[in-house]
């Protein structure tokens, strides 16, 4: 007879005493539910075909504004399911730019700055569907241009900034991917991160546009093209009795003003109000390019040996001075660039002396203190001194130190691009020099434009 079956039943474990026989019976333990991060939409888009999954339209590269330097500029170009112009098509001519924060978009939190890359809104509800507008009925080519200092794309690995602002690039890319998805028109953003040939009012990004679409100048329709910025140089006013701010820079207007197409602030070109009284540190305007070839200011040579002593700020003119002025005249230049200390500028100039040169001290000398010391130099020599002052603006200096240091062609020393600081320091320290310092007596020299057409069609653009 064979034997029933029934359930099998496993021996207690070792170690593990048996339950008494008497022992009640509780209902086992209720079992906890298990949570899960992973939505039903996630799971589903793991199932879906790759074929049916929607595509990133938005594609980023970087760019470097030469061959020796890293990528600065970060461009997205974004394509959208309309058909974009391609090859026997009619080029768009019309270009249509914007500034991005605080002109397209604003920070939902409030803000000045977002503070992630889910913090942002349109700048007005009209925005999107006002640039969507431009492209399919108006026949524009809609750009966006936009400063972002605060972005490092190679950050030096032995920097000791906080990890949270080395690892910015991808918020901003997060959120700009999200911008264009929902503008959803065929658009090129470009994103300048460091001081260079692309940072606004600076014009490498209008030329890399220009090149990505194929356009030389001819083809573009300057007089229909725009710029919209909210960076106008407004000054503050006081509007329905609330005080509105002034902007901080005027860099969206010049940058208009260099490309030669017209510019509007968000509020005059979305909203239709009227246009706010502004200002530039710099004006342009009152830097023409000469009629007639304008002469250094006069200098005569007086003496036989002496010391001319330059007192102006870095960018003030004072080397072109020197080679345009006193070299014909037989002077040997010291200047502490070249030289790279001050103890080697008065070695140099003590035997260019001792030879019985005469010689420009080709330095800012700001203050007396200073000058004294080659004062002093000049009566241990025997040798008048005179002074040369270059009564240059700082703005103006910090214009021409831009122009040199980004254009090679107004560049032969090479020179690089100035800290705010070192204009800031002269101005703190400046003294106005005076003849009872020992000067035999001081040249005043003010700045006016002196050099070719060409060269003016690079220096008559704001740049900083």
């Amino acid at each position: 007879m064979a034997p029933k079956r029934g359930r099998a039943v496993s021996p207690p474990t070792a170690g593990k005493r048996a339950a008494p026989k008497d022992a009640s019976i509780s209902p086992p333990p209720p079992k906890r539910k298990v949570q899960t991060a992973i939505s039903k939409s996630v799971v589903a888009n793991f199932f879906t075909p790759t074929s049916q999954k929607p595509k990133d339209r938005t594609t980023w590269t970087e760019r470097s504004p030469n061959e020796d330097t890293p990528a600065t500029l970060l461009v997205a170009k974004y394509l959208s399911e309309e058909k974009e112009d391609g090859e026997g098509s009619l080029k768009r001519r019309k270009i249509a730019a914007f500034d991005l924060d605080s002109t397209l978009i604003a920070p939902v939190s409030g803000k000045r700055h977002a503070q992630d890359a889910t913090d942002w809104k349109w700048w007005h509800h009209s925005v999107p569907g006002r640039l969507r507008q431009m492209y399919r009925e108006e026949g524009y080519q809609v750009i966006i241009f936009t400063n972002q200092g605060g972005l490092t794309l190679h950050p030096d690995p032995k920097s000791k900034a906080p990890k949270s602002q080395r690892s910015r690039v991808p918020a901003f890319k997060q959120k700009c991917n999200a911008v264009l998805a929902q503008l959803d028109i065929p658009i090129t953003l470009y994103g300048a991160t460091a001081k260079d040939i692309y940072r606004k009012p600076r014009t490498g990004m209008w030329k890399e546009m220009k090149e990505d679409y194929d356009l030389a100048d001819a083809d573009i329709d300057h007089t229909n093209s725009i710029f919209v910025g909210d960076a106008g140089g407004r000054a503050a006013e006081v509007k329905s009795g609330t005080t509105v701010l002034k902007d901080f820079s005027c860099s969206d207007r010049n940058l208009a003003h260099n490309i030669g197409i017209e510019f509007k602030t968000p509020e005059e070109f979305f909203l239709g109000e009227a246009p706010r009284v502004f200002s530039r540190e710099m004006n342009l305007a009152d830097f023409p390019f000469p009629s007639q070839e304008v002469g250094v200011a006069a200098f005569e040579k007086k003496n036989k040996q002496d010391i001319v002593l330059f007192v102006g700020p870095p960018g003030a003119g004072k080397s072109t001075f020197f080679w345009k002025q006193l070299k014909p005249l037989r002077y040997e230049r010291v200047n502490q660039d070249q030289l790279k200390s001050k103890d080697n500028c008065f070695k140099a100039a003590a035997a260019f002396l001792k030879e019985g040169e005469s010689i420009v001290i080709d330095n800012t000398n700001p203050d007396p203190e200073v000058r004294s010391q080659w004062v002093e130099l000049a009566k241990k020599h025997k040798v008048p001194i005179r002074c040369v002052w270059f009564k240059t603006p700082l703005h103006l200096c910090e214009h021409n130190d831009a122009v040199r240091s980004l254009n090679k062609t107004l560049n032969p020393e090479d020179r690089q691009s100035l800290p705010k600081i070192a204009f800031n320091g002269f101005a703190s320290r400046f003294k106005e020099p005076k003849d009872k310092e020992g000067f035999q007596d001081i040249v005043e020299v003010e700045f006016k434009f002196r050099g070719s057409k060409e060269e003016y069609e690079i220096w008559g653009k704001y740049w900083i």
